[in-house]
């Protein structure tokens, strides 16, 4: 037997034992239901994978709603690709910026409320097939949110509807609500290099 036929053989060997495995745990998920998914870290990149999911779902054809709290005062080439090219999708935002620059709390309460009343019917309505609450975890460290408000409708929601939070933060009920949590870890960024935020890469 030649070297290479031996390296193939024990790659065929490596890679059935993986399959073996992956094939058991596909065949070991067998409940049928919307996930919750929770994006976190202070890495970047955790709405980018919410809009990745967004557009996996029309894929489908499926309804999706997206309500984005803080952002909204600069475009970001996600919104324009929404707005313009999918009326499927329910695309809100809170419109006042980063909670960081306003400096207004009780505005930010008053606007993360009424945001919070748009993200609720969403929730409770089993036509959405995903959810995407981007930056809501703010709205939880902040307290500008009544948490047990926000888990109630979290939980609540129709069976069938998928879920993705995103932001840094938002607190331990959070994590435990979820099915799936990712933590975005940095590494490194270009911003603490000192090169700016780029259109169509950061916004």
């Amino acid at each position: 037997m030649t070297e290479d036929s031996k390296k193939q053989q024990s790659h065929q060997r490596k890679m059935e034992k993986l399959k073996d495995s992956v094939d058991a745990t596909i065949a070991s998920a067998d409940v049928e239901r919307g996930v919750s998914i929770l994006l976190t870290g202070n890495g970047k990149g955790k709405s980018s994978s919410a809009f990745g999911m967004v557009m996996r779902a029309l894929g489908y054809d499926f309804r999706v709603g997206v309500v984005q709290f803080i952002k909204g005062e600069q475009l970001s080439g996600e919104e324009i690709y929404v707005r313009d090219k999918c009326p499927e999708v329910t695309f809100y935002q809170m419109g006042t910026g980063f909670t960081w620059d306003t400096q207004d709390r009780s505005g930010d309460i008053e606007a993360a409320v009424r945001t919070w009343e748009v993200a609720a019917k969403m929730l409770s309505d089993p036509s959405y097939h995903l959810v995407v609450l981007d930056e809501l975890t703010y709205m939880l460290s902040f307290k500008y949110l009544d948490q047990a408000m926000v888990m109630a409708a979290l939980s609540g929601r129709p069976d069938n509807q998928s879920v993705v939070v995103t932001g840094r933060g938002g607190g331990s009920a959070l994590i435990e609500w979820a099915d799936t949590v990712s933590e975005l870890k940095e590494v490194k960024h270009a911003y603490n290099a000192g090169i700016m935020a780029r259109r169509g890469v950061d916004f």
